[in-house]
């Protein structure tokens, strides 16, 4: 049922040429003084969704200057790129899923929808009430155990009746029998609504949190969080393992939180020690999660500050010599730009392949330490 709601959604959705937004969509940002903005790009994201595209998996590209010229009424570009970035972080986390890949040997930006969790959003009554057919009731709540995501009732913005008061209508009767939940159903969900109001008049910063309340994290943890796993999805990328499996926000979150409310770590310190691991070949492979970060947190930074060489996968250094000075491609990452700068320096490639190799170590040992400098400069 919410398939075939988000495909008539999608048909509503966007255009090339004439830009209508639904007016749900406004409902749903309503209060952003950005709404219809938002509304105009998301509109366009859902409309790009259902046309056919050489990607495969669901996964469509579009740039932000398209975006942008789309809708004719943005200043560019960039503000293009951060409400983009406002819709994947702030009010569809792990929806809206973005990742780089080539089109035509360029870096695009390319996106996949979750069409069931977006509308379950969007339209929460669609997804979370009874159904009346032909009389009969029928209840449909499978996209509440389906979406993964356990965030702040992910913005209802009060436009939505609460489905546990929902009254269903018989539509083979005059007399508009109405059909109330069970009084136990009730008090339980009353008490479980009381336990939410607590805990967010307790914690009104609290933007993603577990079904319990005991896991939970602001706006910038969530960010940094998914900024995490944007990174490591650079690194699987970069050492041609594949796509990592998506983590659980919550959880990634409170870990993020605690970091910065316990070990007193920023934000900051936390991508920019992280971003040194993805290129370090050792602790690369140790550390792929928050917690494990806030775990080897210490012993990292001693290893980095001891002045110890950075470590180096000799593979990966002799395949990027074969690739940068043997068949002049190229470089894919910072340490080769830097690696290749040096040895056009060196004359490198003036040298025969013995003693062009050999200088080669030193200069991917030079390249390799100032790469991660650079991450935490």
């Amino acid at each position: 049922m919410v398939t075939n709601t988000f495909d008539v959604v999608q048909a509503m959705s966007g255009h090339k040429n004439v830009i209508v937004i639904p007016v749900p969509y406004l409902e749903f940002f309503k209060g952003d003084q950005q709404a219809h903005a938002l509304a105009a790009i998301l509109n366009q994201l859902v409309f790009w969704s259902g046309v056919a595209s050489s990607a495969e998996g669901g996964w469509f590209y579009k740039s932000h200057e398209d975006l942008a010229d789309e809708i004719k009424g943005l200043s560019g570009e960039e503000q293009s790129r951060r409400l983009v970035d406002k819709l994947r972080k702030k009010y569809f986390p792990g929806i809206i899923e973005t990742k780089t890949k080539k089109v035509n040997g360029t870096p695009v930006t390319h996106y996949r929808l979750d069409g069931d969790a977006l509308i379950s959003m969007i339209f929460p009554a669609i997804s979370e009430t009874s159904k009346v057919r032909n009389g009969n009731v029928e209840i449909d709540e499978s996209n509440r155990r389906k979406c993964g995501m356990e965030t702040a009732e992910m913005q209802n913005h009060g436009n939505v009746e609460n489905a546990d008061s929902y009254l269903y209508t018989d539509l083979n009767s005059d007399n508009n029998l109405q059909i109330n939940k069970s009084l136990s159903s009730q008090n339980s969900n009353e008490s479980s609504d009381q336990s939410k109001i607590d805990f967010l008049n307790r914690y009104p910063e609290a933007v993603i949190y577990s079904a319990n309340f005991k896991k939970w994290g602001t706006e910038k943890d969530l960010e940094c969080a998914q900024w995490l796993f944007e990174r490591k999805q650079w690194l699987f990328q970069e050492r041609g393992i594949g796509e990592p499996d998506k983590p659980n926000f919550t959880e990634w979150s409170n870990t993020v939180r605690l970091m910065r409310e316990i070990d007193g770590r920023s934000h900051k310190e936390i991508c920019q020690l992280y971003k040194r691991i993805t290129l370090d070949d050792f602790w690369h492979s140790v550390i792929l999660c928050p917690s494990k970060l806030r775990e080897q947190w210490e012993k990292v930074v001693v290893k980095f500050a001891s002045g110890q060489k950075v470590s180096v996968d000799p593979v990966e250094r002799d395949n990027a010599y074969t690739r940068i000075i043997g068949s002049r491609l190229t470089p894919k990452n910072r340490t080769e730009e830097i690696a290749a700068e040096l040895a056009g320096k060196q004359g490198v490639r003036n040298m025969s392949d013995f003693v062009g190799r050999k200088a080669w170590v030193g200069i991917w040992q030079q390249a390799a330490e100032q790469a991660a400098k650079e991450v935490t400069a």
